[in-house]
């Protein structure tokens, strides 16, 4: 069956022939900078044939020799129609409106956008939705996304976790530019190795995602465009600091050594050394840091030939203190005196992508991705030591055709993955290597009207998951105008690394135990899970302004799951499931541009998340059934020097949530049911003096909310009472910063 279902893919990847396309990019040129458009109209003149950009602004549409005018369009810019005598790559630059005379702007690009022509569920995050908030590194590039839920892992660490779905981000596919890039060891604090400012756009697709980046997709993908020596500023510099005495520094340096070369040095440090207990419970409110964080990257275009490359290389130092006030890990470390924690990582990242379009048959095109990282960290937490070290390599190799003509195309490749671990959890080693190859096929139909589907299957063979199929499916119909309904299903597998994924229960007094020994993973048996997924979009006119409504209702089934068991507060226990676990989840969203230059983005959120523990059938704990989510955005008129103002504001309200049992614990560390409900207010202003300088003031939790007695038992943190996991909301009050940002086009 194996065998037979290779064959099939490569015979279908064969099987390719049709008419000639037409390939480009369109860009949008801003205050002398150009950026891919995703979005745009781009179709010939006087047919029904066209096509729309890409989220990196490329195209491709069928080419005849009748067909010479070439119209390129996008609302908020000057329609351009070009003149095309050969099939030859386009590159095209549209002009914004603004910048034109005797122009009306009625619209504008909008810094988050929702496509109605993809298949997928996907939200498009550009950089201008990025500078909304302080956005220091990509795990708080999410504060005004109302499609991720971000909170505190615990009250010692200062890490934040993302939730989408319901679930956890270990169920959702992290990548750089389609490199899979949060996994593994860096599960846990990946997120906070990747600075905001080298984050060009995201990609949030809810639901499965493509079989072409892998299986182990269950929740979604969420997926970071990094800058680009080409299209990045020449010099970059965003400082930063808050009060809670976080400093920041960032700098971007490009520059164009040939025709056909550039290259970029991205320079990133985080500091904070002063100390914050602002709930006097002997605690640091945020711990102390020390972060050095450098990327390489190398651009080579060579658009006569059709071959793009990078070749990113980025090396990250990063040192962590959290603990009690009076820790001093020079006398204290190994000792009962005062409890503290040290978390020491160190890691390499080496990764290339190289492109090929064919100039003869430009609908022909063949990538190739390496990427390989050598991630160590060094850890403590109290008298719970923790190590890990993780060899990656990861390659996949794919190729873009059509069949017949450019409504039927194809992607199908190999891929291949090799992981390496190594962790000593107190006096425990654990090791293994996983290694898989994999082959897929994906086929997209598009009728450039009404229907849209990709569907894919892949086939993989792995050491310790065995050999299996993964399906996914996702259809977009589109009945009227500015609407577009959308199914999806798939299905996804994984291993789980229960050790670095919940490093957050080291921080407590909690024995941890495993209780199956059959499987492959630490005794444990693989994650399979089935996401089903159904969303409409209805855009359309309110009081002469433009809105939009998004419906979507997704469910996740597990078939197994490794249960976290958090319901014995002195345990934490590792299972196999037995019995059902599923989250289903519930966002109904309105966007709205008020008048001019205000836009109003609202969302609620319903959850229902529960598993069969051994003790019965529990919601998930610590995860609102409700969810409220408002953020309103206004800026002036660019004045004809460049400067304008900005203001943001987010507003986010929690339902109460579950607390794990603490019925065995004595009576004074008892917990309620449920946590109070919760909300939120973060603000921020912009000043943008010209298009070289701009400063920004904001405030997180400016309404002060803090949750009072975040850690059991601080006062004896060696007691077996401890624990720091009980965070629902804010741990601290109101936190102020400012920052500027200088850049050299």
């Amino acid at each position: 069956m194996k065998n037979f279902l290779i064959l099939c893919f490569l015979f279908l990847s064969l099987i390719i022939s049709g008419q000639e396309q037409l390939k480009g990019i369109v860009l949008e040129s801003s205050s002398g900078k150009e950026r891919p458009l995703p979005g745009a109209n781009v179709y010939w003149l006087g047919s029904s044939v066209g096509a729309i950009t890409n989220e990196d602004g490329t195209f491709s549409l069928p080419y005849k020799f009748s067909f010479n005018k070439l119209v390129i369009s996008y609302v908020g810019f000057k329609t351009d129609t070009i003149t095309v005598t050969e099939n030859k790559y386009i590159k095209h630059v549209l002009q914004a409106s603004e910048e034109l005379d005797a122009v009306t702007v009625t619209s504008r690009k909008k810094a988050t956008a929702r496509s109605y022509l993809k298949a997928t569920n996907t939200l498009f995050v550009s950089s201008d939705e990025l500078l909304k908030a302080a956005c220091c590194n990509l795990s708080e590039s999410f504060e005004t996304n109302p499609s991720i839920d971000v909170n505190f892992a615990d009250a010692v660490s200062g890490t934040r976790q993302i939730k989408m779905l319901g679930l956890n981000s270990p169920y959702i596919l992290i990548t750089t530019e389609n490199v899979p890039a949060i996994r593994g060891a860096s599960q846990a604090y990946g997120l906070s190795f990747i600075p905001g400012t080298w984050v060009e756009s995201i990609q949030i697709t809810k639901g499965s995602g493509s079989v072409v980046n892998g299986f182990e997709s269950i929740a979604g993908q969420i997926n970071a465009e990094l800058v680009k020596p080409t299209t990045d500023d020449k010099l970059f510099v965003n400082a930063y600091g808050s009060v809670n005495g976080r400093l920041e520094l960032n700098t971007h340096i490009n520059q164009k050594v040939s025709d056909k070369w550039s290259t970029g040095l991205y320079l990133h440090g985080n500091l904070r050394n002063q100390k914050f207990d602002k709930n006097d419970d002997s605690f640091l409110d945020v711990p102390l840091k020390e972060q050095i964080n450098v990327m390489n990257r190398w651009q080579y275009t060579n658009g006569e030939k059709g071959v793009v490359s990078f070749i990113n290389l980025r090396y990250l130092n990063d040192n962590t203190q959290s603990g009690q006030v009076d820790f001093n890990p020079d006398i204290d470390k190994g000792t009962t005196n005062f409890w503290g924690s040290e978390i020491n990582t160190e890691r390499i990242d080496v990764t290339t992508k190289l492109g090929y379009v064919n100039p003869e048959i430009p609908y022909q095109s063949l990538g190739f991705q390496t990427a390989f990282s050598h991630h160590k960290q060094e850890s403590y937490f109290g008298l719970n030591l923790y190590d890990i070290k993780h060899n990656s390599f990861y390659s996949n190799l794919v190729y873009n055709s059509i069949i017949s003509d450019s409504r039927h195309k194809v992607k199908t490749g190999l891929s291949f993955t090799y992981d390496h671990y190594d962790e000593l959890v107190n006096s425990n080693m654990f090791e293994r290597t996983e290694n898989s190859v994999g082959a897929f096929f994906e086929y997209a139909y598009d009728n450039l009207d009404k229907l849209t589907m990709t569907a894919g299957v892949r086939v993989d063979q792995h050491n310790r998951l065995g050999f299996f199929v993964t399906p996914r499916l996702h259809v977009r119909y589109t009945p009227w105008e500015k609407s577009a309904f959308r199914f999806s299903v798939g299905r996804g597998k994984r291993s789980a690394n229960i050790f670095a994924e919940n490093q957050n229960m080291f921080s407590s007094s909690r024995q941890i135990n495993i209780l199956n020994s059959g499987g492959k993973i630490y005794g444990l048996d693989p994650e399979i899970a089935w996401n089903y997924g159904f969303s409409y979009l209805q855009g359309f006119n309110l009081f002469g302004r433009k809105a939009d409504i998004t419906f979507d209702f997704y469910r996740t089934d597990f078939q197994n799951q490794v249960v976290v068991d958090w319901e014995n507060p002195f345990e934490i226990n590792f299972y196999n499931l037995k019995g059902d676990s599923y989250a289903n989840s519930f966002q109904l969203e309105f966007n709205y541009n008020v008048f001019d230059n205000f836009d109003l983005r609202t969302a609620y959120k319903y959850y229902d998340v529960k598993t069969d523990y051994n003790s019965g059938k529990l919601q998930k704990p610590l995860t609102p059934d409700h969810r409220l989510f408002a953020n309103a955005s206004y800026e002036t008129n660019e004045k004809e020097n460049g400067s304008q103002w900005k203001f943001d504001a987010t507003y986010n309200w929690l339902s109460e949530q579950r607390y794990p049992n603490t019925d065995l614990s004595p009576m004074e560390f008892q917990l309620p049911d449920e946590t109070p409900t919760v909300g939120t207010l973060n603000l921020q202003i912009t000043k943008v003096f010209s298009p070289k300088f701009e400063i920004y003031v904001g405030g997180e939790n400016v309404t002060n909310v803090s949750q009072p007695n975040p850690i059991v038992s601080p006062d004896n943190p060696f007691d077996s009472n401890f624990d720091s996991n009980f965070v629902y909301g804010p741990i601290f009050g109101s936190m102020y910063y400012a920052g500027l940002r200088y850049r050299i086009k």
